[in-house]
């Protein structure tokens, strides 16, 4: 019978053992049972039981709660989620491709895409997400192989709209996901070609999994395979064994972390030190009709900006304990960072002021503690 996605997260991805609980196959090698077997586990297609870098037992069934998640034909982990992005570029791009990406990716994303891959001869137009046909205005026709978007954005939480990039004809087109989960969005439901996650946040959810995975259809994850197998970036069995763990509670991890980042940002929005507060499903938020209408849920992430710049900002967070300062987000405990400083300081000033990244935001992820007792700190921080 069909299933409702916080049912899917229970149930998704098992074996036939009839073990509750995954096995964790931590082998790097099978013995074949001779040279003809082995050449056939060498040529075949994610072989789960040749070498752990073609496919691994544990891994697979990750990638199978994904694929479950997603509603994709099929799913592929990575070591992380930039071994994701960097092996879907590399795999559908070659020297002249030309990629259109939105200008607020994740700092990594956009110094890979303006580092390596413009040294290997990929170019990249980078667009305005805000700005309805951006995207599809920049593709240029027999030689745009890739699109690449990220919603919720990360930090300031743009909203990109999914439908438009559905609609784009020719180049492939892959969202990144995190800040959402498959519980919060699906966007391959509004035509994308590919989903990707940093796995190691939301759906790992405990801060002890290092994991990327990108879903969508078979042909299209084969071929990012065969690229991936070269490249390396292959999920540790491990971490995959963790991420399983991780999303069989990620419904009702998010369902609470949810209703506490809404609540955080409310009484934020009040507060005399806070300047304005950025959260997906705030009335205040300029996409907030596009959010609701994509989102199923507004996730575990706000912003704020601080009266003050960042002298302000650095007296918050050297007042905060309850509330944790570090760079990750998705995870039990709420944490706290000033991406200026910390996940965007590799940025030029440019890209900074594109991203809306200044010295006066402060980025939460908010955990699993009584929202109360985040509350009274943060206002306590704040005075």
């Amino acid at each position: 019978m069909p299933q409702k996605p916080d049912t899917s997260a229970v149930t998704a991805g098992r074996d036939d053992s009839r073990s509750l609980a995954p096995a964790l196959w931590p082998s790097t090698v099978w013995e074949t049972a001779n040279m003809d077997d082995a050449t056939a586990r060498a040529t075949g297609m994610r072989s789960e039981t040749f070498y752990s870098r073609y496919a691994n037992p544990t891994v697979t069934q990750f990638e199978r709660a994904i694929a479950t998640l997603e509603q994709a034909e099929s799913a592929l982990a990575f070591s992380s989620g930039m071994g994701a992005i960097s092996s879907v570029v590399l795999a559908l791009c070659s020297k002249g491709s030309h990629v259109v990406a939105q200008n607020n990716l994740y700092g990594a994303t956009l110094s890979f895409l303006q580092g390596p891959c413009a040294r290997f001869g990929i170019e990249t137009t980078f667009v305005d997400p805000s700005v309805p046909g951006a995207f599809e205005a920049a593709v240029i026709p027999g030689r745009t192989a890739l699109v690449v978007a990220e919603t919720p954005s990360n930090p300031r939480l743009g909203i990109t709209d999914l439908a438009e990039l559905g609609r784009i004809k020719g180049p492939f087109s892959v969202v990144d996901s995190t800040l959402a989960t498959p519980l919060g969005q699906r966007p391959l439901d509004f035509g994308v070609d590919l989903v990707l996650h940093s796995a190691t946040k939301g759906l790992g959810g405990h801060n002890d999994a290092l994991l990327g995975v990108v879903a969508g259809e078979r042909d299209l994850i084969d071929a990012v395979w065969g690229y991936a197998v070269m490249h390396g970036a292959i999920a540790s069995p491990h971490d995959a064994l963790n991420g399983l763990r991780g999303i069989k509670t990620l419904a009702v991890r998010l369902n609470h972390q949810n209703v506490s980042t809404l609540r955080i940002a409310r009484r934020l929005e009040s507060h005399a030190a806070v300047e304005r507060v950025w959260h997906p499903f705030l009335d205040s938020h300029p996409q907030t009709g596009l959010a609701r209408g994509q989102m199923r849920l507004g996730g575990t992430m706000l912003s704020v900006e601080l009266k003050g710049g960042i002298d302000a900002c650095r007296k918050f967070l050297s007042a905060l304990s309850l509330a944790r300062v570090a760079t990750s987000f998705g995870g039990p405990e709420t944490l706290v960072c000033h991406p200026a400083t910390s996940t965007h300081v590799g940025l030029s000033v440019e890209a900074l002021a594109a991203m809306g990244v200044t010295d006066s935001l402060v980025r939460f992820s908010v955990g699993l503690e009584d929202p109360e007792d985040l509350c009274a700190e943060i206002e306590v921080a704040l005075s």
